[in-house]
């Protein structure tokens, strides 16, 4: 069952100019909220200020959420930091729901588990159009590991676990529904977060939502990491499927034997090795072999043997061609009399701009240089995929990925950290897309 949970109540204080407030967030916790709504919009420079007093507040903030251990089947982990999120956003005035997921029967690892909510919050305005900012709170660790990679700081790096992939991107959200809070910003229709605790294991249980509110939002910004050594947005992520190769062989004595059996392990072997080269790199159509699984006893032929492959490409119908290589390439064996399946499921669509998100793109490249910052646009996948893929699938307007933090080290055990100088200029990009979209400013 969904948890709702209502607005927080606002209270209301004496008019306070902007530059006091701009003090006063900086001093105050990073979940503090603002009394007093401002008349005008902030200019450009006030909000940089804005930015710039929210980094060490959002450090803060980082360090909450690195603490917490989030791994995508951890769903004791998933509540604690769901909970956590659901109680800032809803600090802040927004409705919230908790939005309960689970993976479908036929996804090949998950077979309807149940996977981590999603946190789901709103704030009606009084502008133009709708914007929806999503990020993932699951990480691809096992629990335990943050042990070996616990928060720090060390010069213009902040190191943690899941830091870059994607804690920075949740940060970074609740930062920017912060700012806007706190200069009394609602020219917009709405305003939507929308956090998920499946990501790194395809979304299987939060991808139909996804799919549904990026058509009923006028822009969704993915907060996804923004880039290493230059900051970016992206307009394309891959396609990514799951394969399922099940071998079924005989079992005999090893030692005694062993030929009379049929070797699982040697026949899956032989049609992973032969597969191992499909695909296209021109078309960014890959396919890499990753788990491999065979036998029970040491001493028996073994009987059975599945393996399980990535496969990645920058458009959904390439997808096609691995599929019919790998369907054609098991009619020809290494052992006689073994029986080989393939199960080929498509994981998540590749992302594919649109005229909008092309729209969004040039003007997050306008309000960068405002600030004296230059971003680039990824016109090509490099191989990732993200929720940015369903949200834009059949979207209502524009879908722009990658506004969270600059960093390196994703899925890496001991060496995942964001830069902190990225910290402003990031949440002046975010909060200012918000603004500039929300009040009809950006059109397409």
């Amino acid at each position: 069952m969904a948890l709702t949970l209502p607005a927080a109540p606002l209270l209301t204080r004496p008019r306070l100019r902007l530059a006091a407030l701009s003090l006063l967030m900086a001093v105050s916790a990073p979940w503090a909220v603002a009394q007093t709504p401002a008349t005008t919009a902030p200019s450009t420079a006030q909000v940089h200020e804005m930015a710039k007093a929210q980094t060490q507040p959002l450090l803060g903030t980082l360090k909450d959420l690195v603490s917490i251990e989030s791994g995508s089947r951890d769903l004791e982990g998933l509540e604690k930091i769901a909970t956590l999120i659901a109680s800032r956003l809803q600090h802040m005035g927004m409705a919230v729901q908790t939005i309960p997921t689970q993976a479908p029967a036929s996804h090949p690892q998950l077979k309807g588990a149940k996977l981590g909510s999603v946190v789901y919050a709103t704030q009606k305005g009084k502008g133009q159009k709708k914007v929806l900012l999503i990020a993932h709170m699951d990480t691809v660790y096992l629990k335990g590991m943050a042990a070996k990679q616990p928060f720090r700081i060390d010069g213009n790096k902040a190191y943690g676990l899941a830091i870059s992939d994607d804690k920075a991107g949740v940060a970074l959200i609740l930062h920017t529904v912060q700012m806007l809070k706190d200069m009394g910003y609602e020219d917009y229709a709405e305003l939507a977060v929308a956090i998920n605790g499946d990501e790194e294991v395809g979304s299987a249980g939060s991808s139909d939502l996804l799919v549904k509110l990026g058509g009923e939002y006028d822009a969704v910004m993915s907060f996804e990491g923004g880039g290493f050594d230059k900051d970016m947005v992206r307009l394309a992520t891959s396609s990514i499927a799951i394969v399922e190769m099940k071998v079924t062989g005989k079992a005999s004595h090893a030692g005694a034997n062993p030929d009379a059996g049929r070797n699982a392990i040697y026949e899956m072997s032989h049609q992973m090795l032969k597969s191992r080269q499909f695909g296209d790199k021109s078309k960014g159509l890959h396919i890499n072999w990753t788990v491999a699984r065979g036998g029970d006893v040491r001493n028996v032929i073994p009987a059975s043997a599945q393996a399980i492959a990535d496969v990645r490409s920058l458009t959904n119908k390439d997808l096609d061609i691995i599929e019919a290589a790998l369907q054609e390439s098991i009619k020809e064996k290494l052992i006689p009399d073994t029986q080989v399946e393939i199960d080929f499921y498509r994981s998540r669509p590749a992302f594919v701009a649109n005229d909008a998100s092309r729209v969004m793109a040039q003007h997050a490249k306008t309000v960068y240089q405002e600030i004296g910052q230059t971003i680039q646009i990824a016109e090509r996948a490099t191989g990732g995929g993200t929720d940015a893929a369903f949200a834009g699938l059949k979207p209502k307007g524009g879908v722009l990925e990658s506004f969270g933090l600059r960093g390196y080290g994703a899925h890496a055990n001991t060496e995942e950290y964001i830069f902190i100088d990225s910290i402003a200029p990031r949440l002046y990009l975010s909060t200012r897309m918000v603004m500039d979209i929300g009040s009809g400013k950006v059109r397409w």
